[in-house]
């Protein structure tokens, strides 16, 4: 697995990149990568289906030049920015059959990476179907963009985030996961509370070490 630690000024270049390795792996003039990059300023990533007016407090954005862009993959709208890491995995199907269904795969990506944290002092816990969780309270949403051979699976992981920040420029989701039950973005999210060099170390630790994805899947999701 190649590691990539590279960042661009514009959150574009920076979805552009991972749209570009993974069309390389998917055509044969790459393989399998693990990404990190952070943004130097504030903006907002609508998912692929998310609704901007739904989610999004347009005027408060407008009003601080916060950028709105969308990417390819699924899952809900984020805030990114200094202080919030972003990972991407770009992973091969014929490799790693076991992430073909779509559930088990974030259990089984998601489950690697928390166990890895658990060396570092982050006891951080799955939380389905794509969260990363310490003590119920979130600090890294993940999504998915799938095509035949391989698969893009990203995620951020808040650990220096000024968490108001979300509460300024998002609104409440129209969909969350059961364990948030309501809870305003301050209240539900946190930051992971170890320093991005760490956590980088113990992301690629979970993917580059000779057992690989080595995480036990739990029982069959109903």
């Amino acid at each position: 697995m190649i590691v990539k630690d590279i960042s661009f000024a514009s959150v574009e270049d920076n979805i552009l990149y991972d749209e570009n390795l993974f069309e390389c792996a998917e055509t044969g003039l790459g393989g399998e990568t693990l990404r990190f990059w952070e943004m130097p300023s504030f903006c907002i990533v609508l998912g692929r289906v998310s609704k901007e007016p739904l989610e999004v407090k347009k005027d408060e954005a407008a009003k601080d030049d916060v950028n709105i862009v969308r990417r390819m993959s699924g899952g809900g709208t984020v805030l990114l920015g200094p202080g919030c890491l972003n990972y991407s995995l770009i992973l091969s199907f014929a490799d790693r059959p076991e992430l073909k269904d779509i559930k088990k795969s974030y259990e089984y990506i998601l489950g690697n990476i928390c166990d890895s944290f658990q060396n570092i002092g982050i006891k951080a816990e799955f939380e389905p179907l794509s969260d990363m969780a310490i003590g119920a309270r979130k600090f890294s949403g993940n999504a998915q963009w799938r095509k035949k051979k391989f698969m893009l699976h990203h995620g951020t992981i808040l650990y220096d985030f000024p968490i108001e920040k979300t509460e300024r420029y998002l609104k409440m989701p129209p969909e969350e996961p059961p364990y948030r039950r309501g809870r305003s973005h301050s209240e539900f999210l946190c930051n992971a509370g170890a320093k991005a060099a760490e956590i980088k170390k113990a992301i690629e630790k979970a993917f580059t070490a000779k057992q690989a994805v080595g995480h036990t899947l739990s029982a069959p999701y109903r």
